[in-house]
C-alpha cells in the first residue's frame, strides 16, 4: 500500500497511453518549384533510397509547390528512435542526387504526431501592433524556447518575421546595365562579416609594445545600408547603387500568412506532440514557458491559447475519478443491503483501497501512467474485486448460522469450502483478459493497459480474499443474536427469500428436460449473431474535446484579401450567433493541412468550459455551422473536430488514400476521385467529404527556346537564377535585427511581376555583355497543372477524408468509401491511415480475441475440475452475456469500437464466474452423495444470493460510466453500456439455464459414457 500511495502522485497522467505509433516525418524545400518538379527531382528520390526499413507500416508523401513532405509510419516493434536513426541513415544515401537548392536549404527529419496538441497566440487587444509586429516578436521571443522544451516535437508558426526586402525595377536594371543576378552577388558580397585578426598577434618582432584588434567590413543594419550598396563603379567616377535600381525596406519576409483572434491582429504558433511524449506534461510545461516570456512583451500584447486539448484529458481523468468514487460508494452500499451488518460490510469494503494501492504500485512496475484507459480498468474492477470477499464473507456468515460455529471455526470450514472455487473465478477472469496483452498495434496497446490493470487487481483481490479477509472475519463476524432487522431490511429480506424459493423450482422444472434448454441456447447465439453483425464499428468515441478546427478552402487562383474576408463571415458567425458555446476564434490565412496557399484558412475555436454551457456538444455546433455554410458562395467550409487519440491524424473521422493501381495518371485519378465525392455525398453514409477541390489549375508555362538563347550567347544557367530571383525571390544572407538574425530576400518589384507581359520587360545580359530581352527567346503557354500531388508506399495516390453520416459510425463510412471505390472504373484501390488504419486492425484482430478469450477460459476450467465435460457447463452460459451486452450496446445507440472489445470479453469471465459458484457446489453436493438433480437444485438456491451480491455490486459499481457527462463521457458510456447489458441478462437469465446445462452436460456425458461401455 504504501508503493501503491507513493506511485498515485508520481505516476504520470495522460489521456491514453503511448497508443500514436511511430511517425517519421522528412521535410525539403525547393523555392518556387512546381509540384510535378518536386516530386520528380525531390520526393521520388528520396522515396527511392527509403526501402529495407524495418517495421515500416505504411508511407505516404505530397509535393506541393516548393515544398516536400514525406512521412513515415512504424509499427510498435521498432524503437522510436531507431526508427528516424534508420531514416536519417538511408537518407543520407540519397542526399547527393538532390539539387543543390534542396540540400543547401537542408533536409530536416524530424519525429513528431500529425496533430496538434496545442495553438498559442500573441494578440494585439487595442490592434496597436500589426501581425507581422507580433509574429516578429513570437519568433525572437517564443519560438526558439516553445521548441526547446521538453516533449515538444515540432512547432509550427503562424505569422511571418521581418526580412530586408530587396525590389527590383527592371527599367533601371536595363538602363544601367544590370541584372537580377548582379545584385544578389554585389549583396552576398558586401552583406558579411570579415575576419582580419589583430596587430601584434604573435609570433611578434622582439620589442613589440602593443596589440590591439582589428575589424573591417560588418554585415549591414538599416535600410540605409543596404541602399549604399555598390552595384557598379564607372569609369567617370561615378557609381550606381542599390538604390538605384531597387526598393529597400524592413517588411515581411512571407506575405502569404496572416492571422487573427476574435478578429485582432495576432500571430500564432501550433505544437506537434513529439511521439512517446506525455500531452498533459509537455502542454503544461508549454504553457509555463509561455507565461514566463509574456512578460517581456509590451503593453498592449497578451498571450492566448485559443486551442489546447490537454484541459479535456485533465477533466476526463478527473471525471473518471468521480466515477470511481462514485462506484466504491454505491458497491458499500449494496454489500450492506445483502449482508445487513456493518462488521461484515467493512471486510470486503477495506479490500478497495488495498487492492487499489497495489494496482497503482503494478502500474509504476510496468512503467506505465494514470489514463484513461487505466481508470476504467479500475473502476471494472471496484466490481469484481469486492465480489472474492464478498464471497468469503457470506459464506462464513452462512456457516455460523447454519452450523452454530464461532467465527475461527466457521472461517476456518468455509475456506475449505470456497478456496477452489475463489481461484477457479480469479484465474477465469484473469484468463479472459490474459490475450489481449499480446495484440499488435495501437489497439494492443489499449488493450494490454486494460489487461495488466486487471489482471493485476484480480489477483491482489485473490491474496486478499484468501489471507487478509479471512483474518477480519475470524476477528470481526459475530453469531446472530436473532435481532430482527429494519423493516425495509426485513422486506428485503423476505423477498429474497421467496425469489429463492421459486427460482430454486423454475430450476427443477427446467432440470427435468434439459435439452430444451440447449433448444433456446440455439436461439439465443443466433439472436446475438445477428445483432452483431448489424452493430455498427468504429475505432473509438468521438468526445466533446471543448476545441473544434474549421478548413476554408476558396476556389484556386483566389486572393488572400479574398480568403480573409471569408473568414471574417466565419468569425461573425459564431462571435454572434454561437455565443452560449464559442468562447474565442483563432484563424491563420495562407495555411492548412493541405499545404499553403493564398485559398487556404485554418481557424481553431475554442469552446467554453462545459458546466458554462450546458447542453451545448462540440458536435451539435459542428453540424449547426457546416449547415450554416453548406454549399457557401465563399468556399468550401469544414468544422470538424480534433482527433480521437493525439498523433492518428489531424481531425476526427476517416483518412483514406485512393491509390492507382494501374498508373493510368493524375488526370484519369483526379476524375476518379470526383466521382467517388459524388457518389459518397449520393450515398448518405458519408459527410464533409474532401481533398478532390484542388485537382487541377492554370498555369503559364515559360518556353526558353535553347538554340535561340545560345545564338544569342545567354547562359541557361543565367536564365533560371535570373527568372528564380525575379517572380520567386532568393534568400541571399541574413542581417542583423536586435538580437536576431533575419533573412535577405530579392525579388522583383510587385508591379512588375503581376500580368504575363511584365515578363517581356525583364533582361538578362549575354556573353557580349549586351542585354537581351526575355521574350528574345521566351515563349508563353498556359497549361493546367496539379498543385499538390500525393504518393501512398510510392504509388500515385490521393488523400480523402470525411466523416461519418449523423446517427453512423466511422465503421459504416469506412465500409461504404471501400464499396464505393470497388465500383469505380479502373484498378483504384482504398488505403487507410492514421485512425482509420487502426480501426481495420482492431477489426482484424476481434475475432482472435474473442476466440483466445474462451479458448483460455475453457482450459482454465478444464485444468480445475480436471474434466474436459464440466466446462462446457459453464462456457454455455457465455452467449447469455454476450446477447446481453450486444442489446444493450444496440438500443442505446453505442457501436462496436476498441472500447466494447475490452467490455465483452469482461462479459465473459462474468458469465464464467457466476456459473462457476453453481457448478463448483454441484460438483463437491454430487461427490458428497447428492444426486444429480438434489445436487444442481441445492448449489443453485445456496449460491442465488453470493450471485445477485457480486452482478449487483458490479453493475451498480459501473452505472456511472453509463450515465457519465461532461469530459470523456462518450467513452465511460462505451465501455460501461454493454457490460452493464451482460450482467443484467446473465444475473436474470443466465442463472437459471446454467444449472440447466450443467444437468444437460453431465446427462450427456453419462450417456456416452454408457454407450461406449456396452459398445467395448
Amino acid at each position: 500500500m504504501v508503493l501503491g500511495a507513493f506511485s498515485v502522485v508520481s505516476l504520470p497522467i495522460s489521456q491514453y497511453p503511448d497508443i500514436a505509433p511511430t511517425t517519421v516525418r522528412i521535410s525539403a524545400s525547393y523555392t518556387g518549384a512546381s509540384a510535378e518538379t518536386v516530386e520528380n527531382s525531390v520526393t521520388t528520390v528520396i522515396e527511392s533510397g527509403l526501402t529495407g526499413l524495418e517495421g515500416l507500416t505504411y508511407m505516404t508523401s505530397s509535393s506541393s509547390e516548393g515544398a516536400s513532405s514525406i512521412s513515415l509510419t512504424f509499427d510498435d516493434s521498432v524503437d522510436p528512435d531507431m526508427a528516424q536513426v534508420q531514416v536519417q541513415n538511408k537518407l543520407q544515401l540519397v542526399e547527393s542526387q538532390l539539387p543543390d537548392t534542396v540540400t543547401n536549404s537542408g533536409v530536416s527529419v524530424t519525429r513528431s504526431t500529425s496533430s496538434f496538441l496545442l495553438v498559442g497566440a500573441l494578440v494585439s487587444e487595442d490592434d496597436r501592433y500589426t501581425s507581422l509586429e507580433l509574429g516578429d516578436m513570437l519568433s525572437s521571443t517564443i519560438q526558439d524556447a516553445v521548441q526547446r522544451t521538453e516533449g515538444v516535437g515540432s512547432v509550427n508558426i503562424f505569422g511571418t518575421e521581418y526580412a530586408m526586402r530587396i525590389w527590383l525595377n527592371p527599367a533601371r536594371l536595363y538602363q544601367y546595365q544590370l541584372t537580377p543576378n548582379d545584385v544578389t552577388a554585389a549583396v552576398s558580397k558586401q552583406n558579411t562579416n570579415v575576419t582580419v585578426g589583430s596587430l601584434g598577434a604573435q609570433p611578434v618582432n622582439k620589442g613589440q609594445q602593443f596589440t590591439v584588434s582589428l575589424s573591417a567590413q560588418s554585415q549591414l543594419e538599416t535600410v540605409e545600408d543596404f541602399e549604399k550598396i555598390l552595384l557598379k563603379a564607372n569609369t567617370d567616377g561615378s557609381a550606381i547603387l542599390l538604390a538605384d535600381v531597387a526598393t529597400v525596406e524592413l517588411a515581411e519576409e512571407d506575405y502569404g500568412s496572416v492571422s487573427r483572434y476574435d478578429g485582432h491582429p495576432a500571430a500564432g504558433f501550433g505544437v506537434n506532440l513529439s511521439t512517446g511524449a506525455n500531452a498533459v506534461d509537455t502542454a503544461e510545461a508549454v504553457r509555463n514557458v509561455v507565461n514566463g516570456l509574456s512578460l517581456a512583451l509590451p503593453t498592449g500584447v497578451t498571450v492566448e491559447c485559443p486551442y489546447d486539448t490537454s484541459p479535456f484529458v485533465e477533466q476526463s481523468i478527473e471525471q473518471v475519478y468521480h466515477t470511481l468514487l462514485e462506484a466504491i460508494v454505491l458497491v458499500f452500499l449494496v454489500i450492506f443491503l445483502f449482508l445487513q451488518s456493518w462488521r461484515a460490510t467493512l471486510i470486503p469494503t477495506i479490500a478497495v483501497p488495498v487492492v487499489l494501492l497495489g494496482t497503482f504500485g503494478v502500474l509504476a512496475a510496468f512503467g506505465m501512467s494514470i489514463n484513461t484507459l487505466s481508470m476504467f480498468a479500475l473502476v471494472l474492477a471496484i466490481g469484481l474485486l469486492v465480489d472474492d470477499a464478498i464471497v468469503v464473507v457470506e459464506n462464513v456468515e452462512r456457516v455460523m448460522e447454519e452450523d452454530g460455529l464461532d467465527a475461527v471455526a466457521a472461517t476456518e470450514k468455509s475456506m475449505g469450502e470456497i478456496s477452489t472455487a475463489l481461484v477457479g473465478m480469479v484465474l477465469v477472469l484473469s484468463a479472459v483478459f490474459l490475450p489481449m496483452a499480446f495484440m499488435s498495434g495501437s489497439t494492443g496497446v489499449i488493450y494490454k493497459q486494460f489487461s495488466v490493470t486487471i489482471i493485476s487487481a484480480m489477483v491482489l483481490s485473490l491474496f486478499v480474499a484468501l489471507i487478509l479477509t479471512p483474518a477480519m472475519c475470524a476477528q470481526l463476524l459475530k453469531p446472530s443474536q436473532n435481532k430482527q432487522p429494519v423493516a425495509p431490511l426485513r422486506w428485503f429480506n423476505e423477498s429474497l427469500e421467496r425469489l429463492t424459493g421459486r427460482y430454486g423450482a423454475v430450476v427443477e422444472r427446467f432440470s427435468l428436460r434439459p435439452y430444451r434448454m440447449i433448444l433456446v441456447l440455439g436461439l439465443v447465439a443466433g439472436g446475438a449473431y445477428v445483432i452483431f453483425d448489424r452493430l455498427p464499428s468504429s475505432f473509438l468515441p468521438t468526445e466533446d474535446q471543448g476545441v473544434l478546427m474549421t478548413i476554408v478552402e476558396l476556389p484556386q487562383g483566389s486572393t488572400l484579401q479574398q480568403t480573409e474576408n471569408t473568414v471574417a463571415e466565419i468569425e461573425l458567425y459564431l462571435l454572434t450567433e454561437e455565443t452560449d458555446a464559442v468562447d474565442s476564434v483563432f484563424s491563420n490565412l495562407g495555411f492548412s493541412f493541405s499545404g499553403t496557399s493564398q485559398n487556404y484558412a485554418m481557424m481553431f475555436i475554442r469552446l467554453k468550459d462545459y458546466d458554462d454551457r450546458p447542453g451545448q456538444d462540440a458536435a451539435d455546433l459542428m453540424i449547426r455551422t457546416n449547415s450554416a455554410f453548406f454549399q457557401s458562395r465563399l468556399g468550401s467550409i469544414f468544422v470538424l473536430q480534433p482527433p480521437a487519440i493525439q498523433g492518428l491524424g489531424t481531425t476526427s473521422g476517416f483518412t483514406m488514400y485512393l491509390v492507382d493501381q494501374a498508373g493510368a495518371g493524375q488526370e484519369a485519378l483526379s476524375a476518379a476521385a470526383d466521382q467517388l465525392v459524388i457518389k459518397g455525398q449520393q450515398d448518405g453514409r458519408v459527410s464533409n467529404l474532401r481533398g478532390n477541390n484542388e485537382a487541377t489549375e492554370p498555369a503559364l508555362k515559360l518556353q526558353i527556346d535553347q538554340q535561340k538563347a545560345e545564338a544569342l550567347g545567354v547562359s541557361l544557367s543565367d536564365v533560371n537564377t535570373m527568372l528564380s530571383t525575379t517572380f520567386s525571390g532568393s534568400y541571399v544572407n541574413d542581417f542583423p535585427l536586435g538580437n536576431d538574425l533575419r533573412e535577405v530576400i530579392v525579388q522583383g518589384d510587385a508591379q512588375w511581376r503581376m500580368q504575363p507581359e511584365d515578363i517581356d520587360h525583364w533582361y538578362v545580359r549575354n556573353d557580349g555583355s549586351e542585354m537581351v530581352p526575355l521574350s528574345a527567346f521566351v515563349s508563353q503557354e498556359w497549361e493546367t497543372i496539379t498543385p499538390k500531388l500525393a504518393r501512398y508506399g510510392g504509388t500515385r495516390a490521393l488523400e480523402i477524408s470525411g466523416e461519418a453520416a449523423r446517427g453512423l459510425s466511422s465503421g459504416d463510412a469506412m465500409e461504404a468509401m471501400e464499396q464505393l471505390t470497388a465500383d469505380l472504373d479502373g484498378s483504384y484501390a482504398a488505403a487507410w491511415t492514421g485512425l482509420s488504419y487502426q480501426e481495420r486492425l482492431s477489426g482484424d484482430q476481434e475475432a482472435i480475441l474473442y476466440t483466445l478469450s474462451a479458448l483460455v477460459v475453457f482450459l482454465c476450467l478444464a485444468a480445475l475440475y480436471e474434466s474436459w465435460t464440466v466446462p462446457f457447463a459453464v462456457m454455455l452460459s457465455v452467449p447469455i452475456g454476450i446477447l446481453g451486452a450486444l442489446v444493450a450496446t444496440w438500443v442505446f445507440g453505442q457501436s462496436n469500437d476498441v472500447y466494447f472489445k475490452v467490455g465483452l470479453p469482461t462479459t465473459i469471465g462474468l458469465a464464467a464466474r457466476n456459473a462457476i459458484l453453481i457448478v463448483e457446489f454441484a460438483e463437491t453436493l454430487r461427490s458428497e452423495g447428492k444426486t444429480l438433480l438434489e445436487a444442481t437444485s441445492a448449489a443453485s438456491r445456496l449460491r442465488l444470493r453470493p450471485i445477485l451480491m457480486t452482478a449487483l455490486t458490479f453493475g451498480i459499481g459501473i452505472t456511472p460510466l453509463v450515465l457519465a457527462s461532461g469530459a470523456g463521457a462518450n467513452a465511460q458510456k462505451s465501455i460501461g453500456t454493454g457490460m452493464l447489458g451482460g450482467i443484467i441478462f446473465t444475473s436474470v437469465i443466465g442463472i437459471v439455464m446454467v444449472p440447466v446445462f450443467y444437468v444437460a452436460v453431465i446427462k450427456t456425458t453419462g450417456l456416452f459414457r454408457a454407450r461406449m461401455e456396452a459398445n467395448q
